[in-house]
């Protein structure tokens, strides 16, 4: 099996976790990147699999897909075990809805807080921060959301799921780019995924990746 990932890639490390917590042995290719060239150049089997040129990109036997949402299904499907989508149809939907919360409800507002990672622009700075600040506040109201929804329980889902997976890197990716913590029953349950061996090492690659290539996030 052959992962085609990026060192700061949510989505592919959103996969990374998946194959991880699954046991699978795969294969990792890097691609290229940088703050200021962004992935260019594409890597030329990114470019041949996924029209958007995007990673991550996998590669099983003759398979090769591409978005984490389909490949997240697929490895659910041919290595169903240990399991990370619940049992029933309800569940599994709604574990779905809470997945695609992460990927395109929370993802809006935290591309508002980007620029953080890269080179500065003096001259945009200021606008940049007045859009982090809305942001930062829409984060915080969707934070409360995912409090409620996630009530007492130490998972959304009952036990661990790709939910959970894709809300932490949600959460993680704010952090990491100086935004809101996550606070009371979602701040025990995101301490709670930290301590999971497979995100640990994930986080551990993340914060090496940006010491190496986001400067900016130290200044």
């Amino acid at each position: 099996m052959q992962l085609y990932s990026g060192p700061l890639s949510l989505f592919s490390k959103k996969v990374e976790i998946a194959l991880a917590e699954k046991g699978l042995a795969v294969q990792r290719t890097l691609v290229a990147f940088t703050q200021s060239e962004g992935y260019r150049p594409k890597h030329p089997a990114v470019l041949a699999a996924n029209p958007k040129g995007q990673v991550p990109v996998l590669v099983d036997g003759g398979l090769t897909l591409f978005d984490s949402t389909v490949i997240c299904e697929y490895l659910e499907e041919a290595y169903p075990l240990p399991a990370l989508y619940p049992a029933t149809p309800q569940e599994r939907a709604r574990c779905r809805l809470l997945e695609l919360f992460a990927d395109e409800i929370l993802l809006p507002p935290l591309r508002s807080l980007m620029h953080r990672s890269e080179p500065p622009d003096p001259a945009r700075r200021a606008a940049q921060e007045a859009e982090a600040a809305k942001g930062e506040s829409k984060l915080r109201e969707l934070h409360a959301d995912l409090q409620g929804k996630l009530g007492a329980q130490d998972w959304f889902c009952g036990r661990f799921t790709v939910a959970d997976i894709a809300l932490f890197l949600s959460c993680f990716w704010a952090e990491r780019l100086k935004g809101p913590h996550p606070q009371g029953v979602l701040g025990t349950w995101y301490a709670r995924c930290l301590d999971r061996p497979t995100i640990a090492k994930v986080v551990a690659e993340l914060r090496e990746a940006d010491r190496r290539l986001s400067p900016a996030l130290f200044a």
